[in-house]
C-alpha cells in the first residue's frame, strides 16, 4: 500500500487547490453585471459554467474530506461497499475513491 502520509499530503494539496478555485469562482460570480444586454447574456452563460465548476469542486471536496476521515480511522484503502482492498493503482488515479473497481461499476 502507498505511504499513507504521502497520500494524506496529496489529498490536502488537492483540497487547498479546490478551496482556492471555489473562492475564485465566488469572486467572479460577485462581479457586477454589465448593463449591455448582449454582454449580460454572455456573462450569464459564463456564470452557469462557473456555478457548475463550483458544484463539481464542492462534491470533490466532500469526497476528499471523507477520504481523510478514512485515513484517520484506519479504513482508507478499503472499499466502503464490500470491504475489499482498493488497488494501489486505483488509489493513485483516484485518491479519494471509496470504492474498489468492482463496486464502483455498480455506482
Amino acid at each position: 500500500m502507498t505511504d499513507l502520509t504521502a497520500r494524506r499530503a496529496q489529498l490536502m494539496t488537492r483540497l487547498g487547490e479546490l478551496d482556492r478555485r471555489i473562492h475564485s469562482i465566488e469572486d467572479q460570480l460577485d462581479d457586477p453585471r454589465p448593463k449591455d444586454w448582449e454582454d449580460a447574456a454572455i456573462e450569464s452563460e459564463g456564470d452557469e459554467v462557473l456555478e457548475s465548476l463550483g458544484l463539481q469542486s464542492e462534491a470533490e471536496i466532500r469526497r476528499i474530506r471523507a477520504a481523510l476521515e478514512r485515513l484517520r480511522t484506519g479504513t482508507y484503502g478499503e472499499c466502503v461497499e464490500c470491504g475489499a482492498e482498493i488497488a494501489a493503482a486505483r488509489l493513485d488515479l483516484l485518491p479519494d475513491t471509496p470504492f474498489c473497481k468492482t463496486c464502483a461499476q455498480g455506482h
